[in-house]
This record gives structure tokens, sequence and C-alpha cells, in this order.
């Protein structure tokens, strides 16, 4: 029991999974009625559930998770993922020569962000297999993708599908990228 409110901080957990629940649900573009089918468990159940106002058992989630295919413990984790909140503070020290990369968020979440400064230089190419978006916030790079070059200046953003061969390097000294892209632990299987 968590002496601050007098709840177990295992069913306060449960309860929050509702979120994790329905997005699982959408991206599998799974109606309620076809996880009820899948699950063995209620239409109504799985709303009360999904919008918080139900607690699902171990064995429930369990059995939601299994129609969803997934397990009980990721949706917690993506439950837990999607109410964390964190600062990451800037750092005032100097970019290091050639370039330096800074999380911008830490931890194990969907996305992921970096912030590359500098003379920045991927020195080989890279194929994820998620998507990535790349905005220069200052200076210029040039960027190899799928056998064509691109030229970016400040303001830019390019969008990487996954699977996209791509390289990229700065073109001014005073560099500044921000690199945001879905965390290669997260994909349709999971």
């Amino acid at each position: 029991m968590d002496a601050k409110d007098g709840k177990d901080p295992k069913e306060t957990e449960r309860l929050r999974v509702g979120a994790a629940v329905r997005r699982r649900r959408r991206a599998l573009d799974l109606t309620l009625a076809a996880v009820a089918e899948r699950s063995g468990l209620s239409v109504p159940f799985l709303s009360q559930v999904e919008n918080e106002r139900a607690r699902p058992s171990q064995r429930s989630l369990q059995r939601v998770a299994d129609a969803l295919g997934t397990t009980a413990d990721r949706l917690i984790a993506a439950s837990d993922a999607a109410r964390t909140v964190a600062v990451v503070r800037a750092r005032d020290d100097e970019p290091a020569a050639g370039g330096r990369a800074r999380r911008l968020i830490t931890g194990r979440h969907q996305l992921e962000a970096v912030e590359f400064t500098g003379g920045y230089d991927t020195e080989g190419e890279f194929q994820h297999r998620n998507d990535e978006v790349m905005y220069v916030a200052d200076g210029a790079v040039e960027v190899e993708a799928d056998g064509r070059a691109h030229r970016l200046g400040r303001g830019d953003t390019l969008f990487l599908s996954g699977g996209v061969p791509h390289r990229w390097r700065a073109t001014v000294p005073e560099t500044r990228i921000v690199v945001v892209s879905v965390a290669d632990h997260v994909s349709s299987e999971h």
C-alpha cells in the first residue's frame, strides 16, 4: 500500500493500462467486438478497461494481451511510458571537436530523440526499421537517402520511412540537427 493515498501500486498500475490497450487495439485496426471475441471478455468490460473505469484482474489482462498479440507486461510498460514526464536539461559545455550527440529523451520510450551539434558526419550508411524525422535547427546538412542527395538548411525537415538507407553530414561547423525516431525496441510485433 502507498501510505500517501492508501492504494496498492499494483492495482493502480493495472487501472492505468486502458490507454495502452486502446492504442494497441487501434494500431492493429481491431474493434472492441473483435478483441472481445478473441479474449472471451465482454465488449462493455473492455470499454470500461480502455476508459479506465474498470481494473482487469491479472488473468483478464493476460487474456486481453493475448487477443492483442502482446503480453500483460508490455501493456503495463506501454502504459507507464505513456505517463512519463521527464526533463533533460541543456548542457552549457562546448561541443567536442568533430561534433557531439546528445539524447533529448532518456529511458526506454516509444520515441527516441537525439541532438547532433558541430561538424558531425555519420561516416557510414544507416538503415533503421522504423521511421525517423530530421530537423535542421541551425546550419546545414547533406543527406544521401535511397540513392538521392538532399541539401537541407536551417528550418528544413526530412522524413525517412523505415528501411530507407541513408547517411548524412553537416556542411557547416555550427550545425545543430534534431533526429526523432520510433525506438528500435518498438515494432508492430510488440
